[in-house]
């Protein structure tokens, strides 16, 4: 998909189609923050991100709209964190899972200063907290939120999980998550991970009874 596309589609996208915009979205973030750290202290900083990025320097508003829209996934759900969709959100079983498995990773952290810089710890606690902002991501929409598009975001949510216990599993080989500790990281990210697997199952029922198998 093409810059010069539409930020939201005509049409009704699936769940593969939303994957791939999610992904050229993410090129382009990770694209847009690097130039901004090459050009941080540049006069031009703003006319050359915008060149470089294919875009039309201030053409009008909605440039500087396209622009803010490319900030990390993580920023937009906590900006929606005042908006009613959030609150529900957040009384919501899943998200209360997430909160626990959140302060048992702070908590086992801090308790061994080994941790806190080991890349293994730092990718399980950081693709755990992914993990939960990719959910709110997913549930956080209006009704009328496409489904392709939760599905997509609930995947990621899924791949993010899966990533969290396999940074486990290599924690506990490198003797630094004992055998008791590591039953209870698994049992908090299974718990979101079980879920999320629902939500999947519910959403795609939910498009097949809409728009067919196709």
């Amino acid at each position: 998909m093409s810059d010069d596309d539409n930020i939201f589609p005509e049409e009704i996208w699936d769940e593969y189609q939303w994957e791939r915009f999610l992904q050229e979205q993410d090129r382009n973030t990770e694209k847009y923050f690097g130039l901004l750290e090459k050009y941080v202290d540049h006069p031009n900083r703003d006319e050359l991100i915008a060149r470089e990025m294919g875009w039309d320097f201030c053409q009008d508003d909605r440039e500087m709209d396209e622009i803010d829209e490319l900030v990390c996934e993580e920023e937009m759900v906590e900006m929606e964190e005042d908006g009613g969709e959030f609150e529900a959100f957040s009384r919501s079983p899943i998200y209360k899972d997430t909160l626990r498995l959140h302060r048992w990773i702070n908590n086992w952290i801090e308790s061994d200063e080994r941790l806190r810089d080991h890349p293994e710890a730092v990718r399980f606690a950081t693709r755990s907290a992914v993990c939960g902002a990719k959910l709110a991501a997913a549930l956080c929409g209006e009704e009328s939120t496409e489904i392709g598009m939760t599905i997509a975001y609930l995947k990621r949510a899924l791949k993010a999980a899966n990533d969290a216990l396999d940074a486990a599993a290599r924690l506990v080989e490198a003797g630094l998550l004992d055998k008791r500790r590591a039953n209870t990281a698994r049992r908090h990210v299974f718990r979101i991970r079980n879920r999320v697997v629902d939500f999947m199952s519910d959403y795609r029922a939910e498009w097949r009874k809409r728009y067919g198998d196709s």
